[in-house]
């Protein structure tokens, strides 16, 4: 095959690098649900790594999510992918909005992670490496199920998801932010403490609120 014809023929070009392979197509459930979302994702962890062989970046990360995955499991949450220096999550009570009571488990699980922090950079210290900081983002609000396949066993998409990823910055280091529509289903729990943040510009008139949120002592 010339150049010229890879030019003149691209569906032909995919057709032969792409294979057509029903596992790996992506294909949603169908299932459409309302759902805690949350993201720990480490700080500066590009610089960090920069700076560390390769065995010590990945022993680095493993302590991070190890602890995040164990921590994660005892409030009823489900880790959804990671990506070496964060990790994506969701609480499948939260579905049950009458309750709250996967509305605290998300709250709860957020606090003991940044809880935990002094332990795990001591954890990280001790085997020669750098000390962990990370911040922590929830929303609420309704997600897609993603078909499992060979590429990932789960995913969901939705503005919960994007919103995490995007309002994470605004956390303090080893802090936690919530999104909006989250605070407005925890804001009358008497056990925290919330205070607004500048909000996160989504190219509307009003920037999205955004809450630090804290324990009351």
């Amino acid at each position: 095959m010339t150049y010229q014809s890879l030019a003149t023929n691209p569906y032909e070009l995919l057709e032969k690098v792409v294979p057509d392979e029903s596992d790996y197509k992506v294909a949603f459930s169908g299932k459409v649900e309302s759902y805690c979302i949350g993201m720990v994702d480490i700080v500066n962890s590009t610089r960090i790594s920069a700076g560390l062989r390769e065995d010590g970046w990945c022993k680095y990360y493993i302590i991070f999510l190890n602890s995040m995955a164990k921590i994660l499991k005892r409030f009823g949450g489900i880790p959804i992918k990671n990506n070496g220096d964060s990790l994506l999550y969701y609480f499948p009570q939260s579905a049950d909005r009458k309750t709250k009571y996967g509305f605290v488990s998300c709250l709860e699980c957020s606090l003991a992670m940044i809880e935990a922090q002094e332990l795990l950079s001591h954890t990280s210290q001790k085997n020669g490496l750098p000390s962990l900081n990370y911040r922590i983002s929830s929303d609420y609000g309704k997600v897609t199920i993603m078909e499992p396949n060979n590429l990932s066993p789960m995913d969901v998409m939705g503005p919960p998801v994007n919103m995490c990823s995007k309002m994470n910055h605004n956390a303090e280091v080893n802090g936690i932010v919530i999104g909006g529509d989250m605070y407005e289903m925890v804001k009358d729990l008497h056990d925290y403490r919330f205070k607004q943040v500048d909000g996160y510009s989504i190219g509307l008139k009003y920037a999205y609120p955004v809450y630090s949120v804290y324990r009351k002592h």
